[in-house]
């Protein structure tokens, strides 16, 4: 056993946050607790990033003119979204994807300009900013569900338009917008496994060893 493990109760809290973590979209009026914020964001600051480029930069949200701009251009990507599904769009329409108008806080994560500079580990994979960016934003994740604070990633909108309104500087792009409040309940499962849009898959169908598994495709889809 490693002289740097950490006891079993610790590790079994780190187990715990893992598996309750859940992608909120329903809030309740509140706000975070004092510093809480801002241990969130060092949190994703701490975050691993291919060559330590720290690509991550975060725009919070401030002024209810924005923040319902943004939940504007959201909206329109969930109509968009719901018209290019071949067989389920009324059901997705019936789905809450975001929490813009009622979380706490919102925050904008976005790659930061000049990400083309930086060979160190992106040459052949240049995506691993966004791979850097997705695990800081893990680990607020983490932190948060911890705390028994909601976080939501939306993802619907377009990234043109999330830059404009927030003038952001050419070569940056947003990538996820980042809903955080008190919460009524966190779900048992997931909204969309227990909604019939997906299932947890197998060991065996994520994991093989030596080479690919023969037959073993993609995630179907629900639609």
């Amino acid at each position: 056993m490693s002289k740097h493990r950490y006891p079993a109760a610790d590790i079994a809290v780190v187990e715990r946050v893992i598996r309750e973590r859940r992608d909120i979209r329903h809030f309740v009026a509140g706000r975070l607790p004092d510093g809480l914020l801002d241990r969130l964001l060092e949190a994703a600051h701490l975050g691993p990033s291919v060559g330590y480029m720290q690509p991550w930069r975060f725009v919070r949200i401030v002024s209810n003119e924005t923040r319902m701009a943004l939940w504007g251009i959201v909206d329109a990507e969930r109509v968009a979204t719901a018209a290019s599904l071949p067989t389920r769009a009324a059901d997705f329409l019936k789905l809450k994807i975001d929490g813009i108008r009622e979380a706490a806080e919102v925050l904008v994560v976005a790659l930061m300009p000049g990400r083309e500079a930086h060979l160190f580990g992106r040459r052949t994979l240049p995506e691993m900013d966004l791979a850097s960016t997705a695990c800081a934003i893990q680990n607020m994740w983490l932190l948060a569900r911890a705390e028994g604070i909601g976080l939501g990633w939306v993802s619907f909108f377009d990234p043109e338009a999330v830059g404009e309104l927030l003038e952001m500087p050419p070569g940056s792009r947003p990538i996820a917008i980042l809903c955080l409040g008190p919460v009524a309940e966190f779900p048992a499962a997931p909204v969309l496994e227990s909604q019939g849009w997906g299932r947890r898959l197998p060991m065996d169908e994520v994991v093989f060893e030596d080479r690919w598994k023969a037959g073993a495709g993609g995630t179907p889809t629900a639609y």
